[in-house]
């Protein structure tokens, strides 16, 4: 597509942004002590409520029935929150990021022309303009502002007439309806349907996906909405059995979902490269990146791939919007930063209140699969991640690795047969137990990625199919892997533990008994009741004192 692309100025763009959106809402600083003085929650049951509407989350926080809102995207709440004394308001870059999916296994989207001439149909800005009111930014990168890999193209968001020019050098042509017809083919392109969460639990990615669509139309693209519950989304997704859809992600510090995302050994049912794209020039430039044994190589390899997602426009972003919660004003010892609001696992480690010891967050849409094996979507996991535990955390506010379930580790290169391997070694935190009261140890972890891989987990997969040998002994974990990688500490240490004893009876990873919820997390699983809430007690065999 010959995109110019730059990498000085994604941070003054975002610097200017954050700037508007401070001027219009101050958000307090989150101050807590320091991760390694977090205690066992004071919080003796932790609810999440279950509601979708976006007026009626309003309204409960309002009338003191949830403690906590987040992911607060509509500009009038935003105003009308600030100005209620009974709750404080938090802003933070993250990383979102909000793109149009389209499935390249299907014509049209297999043309490269008529997706390059998308991404300059649709008005970016003006949708961040209109939606958000200065809360977001218009996308022009495949990894969201906030990280140090982005590579952002300089091109316009929006020029129909760019667009429309291009698909006339390429022998498209329009039929007197106006819409599009196939070079070589004599009929207008068939009537599409895009993908969309419902307008009741997601009304700003309804709006968007309705604007989408006009711009689509606008290029003579035939296509129209089709609203739907989220988790049947998802499923739809899974099966690849879409034209297009809209999705928002919330990513991380590392470039990894640049691989997740466009490599073709990840279109897979259930994998994460949705759109279907499979190059052998991306897929080489994605090795480069997955394997680079240094920060400065990871550097150069995405940038590689960032310029030939340029080209090829598997999706098309769209704009990654700052997160903004609302906590009630009682609640004390709320951990934010620049990166994250109090939407998160420190905060309910750090919470206290004078006279409350339940605590009740709001959940926007139904948490249908609390299974860590394949639970997908952000509110499962904002469950589950209460639940279930890591060897490494990240720091919220430096980003920096902080040990967790592993107290430390150390990165080796080893040599065998004339090829450098990395070997992680993990010293196990001793004391900590699962919450059915037996001994967490390096034993689980060894189970879980041998399951992890064994099981050939679409979610996982990416992350443990490496791992060439694990070798646990009392409390020290020895990860060996197949070649050398920058990344392979954060893919290890980010994966959710389960229990060797679960494991072993587990016939269908794709089915786990609610009994078998098991974590070592702060609090347990307790009840859910679908279409009103879930409830977790607090763990009280959590090895923080």
């Amino acid at each position: 597509m010959n995109f110019r692309v730059k990498r000085t100025s994604k941070r003054h763009l975002m610097g200017l942004a954050l700037l508007l959106a401070v001027s219009l809402l101050l958000p307090p600083q989150g101050k807590a002590a320091p991760l390694d003085e977090l205690r066992r929650p004071s919080i003796d049951e932790l609810y999440f409520l279950i509601i979708r509407d976006n007026d009626a989350q309003l309204l409960a926080l309002e009338g003191g029935q949830i403690d906590l809102l987040g992911d607060i995207a509509r500009f009038s709440d935003i105003k009308r929150l600030s100005d209620d004394e009974r709750v404080k308001l938090y802003l933070a870059e993250g990383y979102h990021a909000f793109f149009l999916g389209l499935n390249l296994r299907r014509s049209p989207w297999d043309r490269a022309e008529l997706r390059q001439s998308l991404w300059e149909a649709v008005n970016r800005r003006q949708i961040v303009r209109d939606v958000f009111g200065g809360y977001a930014l218009p996308l022009f990168s495949f990894l969201p502002p906030a990280s140090p890999y982005t590579l952002v193209a300089s091109t316009s968001d929006f020029n129909m007439k760019a667009a429309r020019e291009r698909l006339r050098q390429k022998g498209w042509r329009w039929s007197k309806r106006g819409v599009l017809i196939c070079p070589g083919e004599d009929k207008p392109l068939p009537k599409m349907k895009l993908l969309t969460p419902t307008a009741q639990v997601a009304p700003t990615t309804a709006e968007i996906a309705e604007r989408i669509c006009e711009s689509m139309r606008s290029l003579g693209i035939p296509i129209e909405t089709e609203p739907m519950d989220f988790s049947m989304m998802v499923a739809r997704l899974d099966r690849r059995d879409f034209d297009a859809y809209v999705i928002a992600w919330e990513l991380s510090r590392d470039p990894d979902s640049l691989y997740a995302f466009y490599h073709s050994s990840m279109d897979v049912p259930g994998g994460y490269n949705i759109s279907g794209i499979r190059k052998p020039d991306l897929d080489e430039a994605l090795e480069s990146l997955k394997y680079a044994a240094n920060e400065a190589e990871a550097r150069l390899a995405a940038e590689k791939v960032q310029t030939l997602l340029y080209e090829y426009i598997p999706q098309v972003p769209i704009y990654s919007r700052y997160h903004i919660a609302a906590l009630q004003n009682e609640w004390q010892g709320a951990i934010a930063s620049l990166y994250m609001t109090p939407d998160n696992t420190y905060s309910l480690l750090s919470l206290r209140h004078e006279n409350k010891k339940a605590f009740y967050w709001c959940l926007a849409e139904e948490p249908r699969n609390l299974n860590p094996l394949s639970a997908s979507s952000a509110y499962e996991w904002q469950v589950l991640s209460v639940i279930y535990e890591s060897l490494l955390a990240v720091d919220p506010f430096t980003l920096e690795d902080v040990p967790w379930l592993a107290e430390s580790w150390r990165l080796d290169t080893v040599s065998k047969g004339g090829k450098e391997k990395t070997r992680i070694t993990f010293k196990i935190r001793e004391g900590v137990k699962w919450q059915d009261g037996s001994p967490f140890g390096a034993s689980d972890v060894k189970a879980t990625i041998e399951f992890l891989k064994k099981s050939a987990i679409p979610r996982y997969f990416d992350s443990v199919k490496d791992v060439e040998r694990v070798e646990a002994a009392d409390n020290t974990l020895t990860v060996t892997f197949s070649g050398k990688s920058y990344w392979y500490l954060h893919q290890i240490g980010g994966l959710p533990m389960l229990s060797a004893g679960v494991l072993s009876s587990l016939k269908d990873w794709r089915r786990l008994p609610e009994e078998d919820i098991i974590g070592t997390g702060p609090f347990s699983f307790s009840k859910y009741k679908p279409g009103e809430y879930v409830k977790l007690d607090k763990n009280e065999l959590y090895w923080r004192k």
